[in-house]
C-alpha cells in the first residue's frame, strides 16, 4: 500500500425543469460531496462531479440528496473507476 486513499467519484448528468439551471446549481453548492457543477448545452442541463470517502457515501448523496432536489427531473450517474 502506498498511503494513497482512493475516493469514490462520479459524474452526474442532470435534467432539470426548463429555466431552473442556476437555481439547481445554487442548491448543489452547499452539498459537501459536490466538487464542481457546470451548466451545459445538449441532452443534459448540468454536469456534476461528486466525491465521497466511500462508495456507500457516494450512493447515498446521489440517491438521497441530489436526486431529491427540487427541479431535478432525471439523473444519469457515471462512476469513475
Amino acid at each position: 500500500m502506498n498511503g494513497y486513499t482512493a475516493l469514490a467519484s462520479a459524474y452526474l448528468l442532470l435534467n432539470v425543469e426548463t429555466g431552473t439551471d442556476e437555481e439547481v446549481i445554487d442548491s448543489l453548492k452547499p452539498i459537501r460531496e459536490v466538487k464542481e457543477a457546470w451548466m451545459v448545452y445538449g441532452v443534459y442541463d448540468i454536469v456534476v462531479r461528486v466525491e465521497a470517502e466511500t462508495m456507500e457515501e457516494l450512493k447515498n448523496v446521489v440517491s438521497w440528496t441530489i436526486r431529491r432536489l427540487d427541479r431535478v427531473r432525471s439523473t444519469m450517474t457515471m462512476i469513475i473507476v
